[in-house]
């Protein structure tokens, strides 16, 4: 990575704190939440942000408020999505991005697909690991929303991922618009973790999502 630096964000009346890792340019930003269970400076976020920045992307992974007050359990969605559109409007006014993406881990991936749902302004979304449904509870879909989405959309999960199953995430997706690029990782689970035995390492799949990323934001210019 070129560069880092450390932001404190206001949320409403309190604060949050984000880490940016800048790539050449800055023109193509994502912002990046975390998952449940990880917080913005987790070693899998780590791997994910360099992942990125090696295609090109400028990251601003940042911490729920939850995280950041060391607090558990996550908090409820609307609040999730409150922290979120806080980052992205300091994202928006201290890099002023040509291409703005939203996205993240797990929960975080979840987050960002709700605002842009909901229509909150993003010029597409990069979903690592999206939770289709809570471990062990496929009945759960968590795909109601989606059909909402009118923005390109990149998901990368494993072939392992005890949340998202393949079968069960084609069928999801096979009534959605064409905007959405489901890309599965070969034996990867949901933290993009593969076996020793399956041949593969996990910074071959970390290699993996730098490519397909890159290939994927070619389609909004240079």
């Amino acid at each position: 990575m070129t560069a880092q630096e450390r932001w404190t964000v206001a949320v409403g009346e309190q604060t949050t704190s984000a880490l940016v890792d800048h790539s050449e340019g800055d023109g193509q930003v994502i912002a990046l939440g975390h998952g449940a269970s990880t917080n913005m400076e987790h070693r899998s976020m780590e791997s994910r942000a360099a992942a990125l920045v090696a295609a090109g992307l400028t990251v601003v992974r940042f911490n729920f408020l939850y995280t950041e007050q060391k607090r558990s359990p996550p908090e409820r969605m609307p609040r999730l999505l409150e922290c979120f559109r806080a980052v992205v409007a300091e994202a928006r006014e201290r890099l002023a991005p040509r291409t703005l993406l939203l996205g993240g881990h797990s929960m975080g991936g979840r987050a960002a697909s709700h605002l842009a749902a909901e229509g909150d302004p993003c010029d597409g979304l990069l979903l690592l690991s999206y939770p289709l449904y809570p471990t062990g509870q496929p009945e759960k879909l968590r795909s109601e929303h989606l059909p909402a989405i009118r923005v390109p959309v990149l998901s990368l999960s494993g072939t392992r991922d005890e949340m998202c199953d393949r079968e069960r995430m084609e069928a999801v997706l096979a009534p959605l618009h064409a905007e959405w690029t489901m890309h599965w990782l070969e034996g990867a689970d949901h933290g993009f973790h593969v076996q020793k035995r399956s041949g593969r390492t996990d910074e071959e799949v970390m290699t993996e999502v730098t490519a397909v990323t890159r290939e994927w934001l070619s389609r909004f210019g240079p």
